[in-house]
């Protein structure tokens, strides 16, 4: 089931970052750490209602941060539109649960709440080195557009699009 996050939500989301951050380390990926994200980020989204979880079974398993926030290093970029967009941010699947569709509805929820809000433009960006997030993106039809710096981070994060038909 997928829904709003809740504050009683966080302890089990920092659970997934700490799992995940140990996954990403083990094949150098260092696009999170300790530094980010963190539970202020995720207390953040929810607050403004913008961070999403899905559960299996009663266990939260996955989430997602979507809203209508662009980092200014989006600027420099030549993205094909100029509309109103929704970005996807923070995302991840609990380790133990993945290849099981859990990412697969992340993307489609991602595609059905830009519709129902009447947008047809989705923006994101992931880090060069992961590998994972990348072609998830591409397999969910996301466009390269460039390649931004972010977080002080020595690679570069890589930028896509998305132009959302009706029939998603």
């Amino acid at each position: 089931m997928m829904r709003k996050a809740v504050m009683e939500d966080i302890k089990d989301i920092m659970g997934i970052i700490k799992e995940t951050i140990i996954e990403m380390q083990s094949y150098n990926n260092n696009q999170w750490d300790a530094s980010y994200p963190q539970e202020k980020d995720f207390a953040n989204d929810i607050q403004r209602e913008n961070l999403f979880v899905l559960e299996l079974k009663d266990k939260l398993v996955g989430f997602i941060c979507i809203n209508k926030v662009e980092p200014d290093e989006y600027n420099g970029l030549n993205w094909s539109l100029n509309h109103d967009a929704m970005v996807v941010h923070r995302m991840a699947v609990k380790p133990s649960y993945r290849r099981n569709g859990i990412g697969t509805a992340l993307m489609k929820f991602v595609d059905e709440l830009a519709l129902e809000s009447n947008i047809k433009y989705l923006k994101t960006d992931t880090y060069s080195l992961n590998l994972k997030m990348n072609n998830l993106f591409q397999k969910f039809g996301y466009k390269f557009v460039g390649e931004i710096s972010f977080l002080g981070k020595s690679e570069p994060f890589y930028c896509y699009e998305k132009i959302l038909k009706n029939n998603c």
